[in-house]
Formats: structure tokens, C-alpha cells, sequence
């Protein structure tokens, strides 16, 4: 038994609303990554998914980039965090402006 293809973007869909509706919604920098980090594995699941349906190892090789990029962008946004953070004890979208130095 097979699973179609059709469920997993389905449920890959369904994945990156919810990242890109916690992004919009939320203003903590930690659920804001995090949400980033659903939507890009949402995209990684599509990329394997018609990688699958077409026979062709291109998107799950695409994969492997996609998961550098979200890797770089975790070590530079806790990076961010951490600093604004020592400043303060909360940790929102707002309080960007306190790196000006």
C-alpha cells in the first residue's frame, strides 16, 4: 500500500499555512523562528515529494541546500536573540531597534 503523492502536499500545504500564520501572528522572535523552520520544512517535503512522483534525485538534492540556508539563518537569528535578550528579559519583534549600538 502506497501512500498518493496528492497527501503528502496536502499535508505540506497545510504545514506552511500554519508557519506562515504563526509568522504573521505571533511576536515572539523564538515562535517567529520558528515558524520560518516549519514553512522551509514544509517546502523540503514538497521538494522530496515531486522529486518522488518524477523519478528525478534534483529536488531532494535541492533539499540538501534548502536545510544549509535554514542552518545559516538559525546560527544568525539566535545570534540576534541572544544579544537583545541579554539586554533585556523578553524577547519580541519590536525590540530590533536596541541594536543600533
Amino acid at each position: 500500500m502506497t501512500i498518493p503523492g496528492s497527501w503528502y502536499l496536502t499535508l505540506a500545504a497545510v504545514i506552511f499555512t500554519m508557519g506562515a500564520l504563526g509568522l504573521l501572528v505571533r511576536r515572539n522572535v523564538l515562535v517567529m523562528f520558528m515558524c520560518i523552520e516549519l514553512m522551509l520544512n514544509a517546502v523540503n517535503l514538497t521538494l522530496v515529494t515531486f522529486s518522488r512522483m518524477l523519478g528525478d534525485i534534483g529536488g531532494q538534492v535541492l533539499v540538501f541546500f534548502v536545510l544549509v540556508v535554514a542552518a545559516a539563518e538559525v546560527v544568525v537569528g539566535l545570534g540576534i536573540i541572544v544579544s537583545i535578550f541579554r539586554r533585556r528579559a523578553n524577547v519580541t519583534a519590536d525590540d530590533l531597534h536596541l541594536l543600533k549600538g
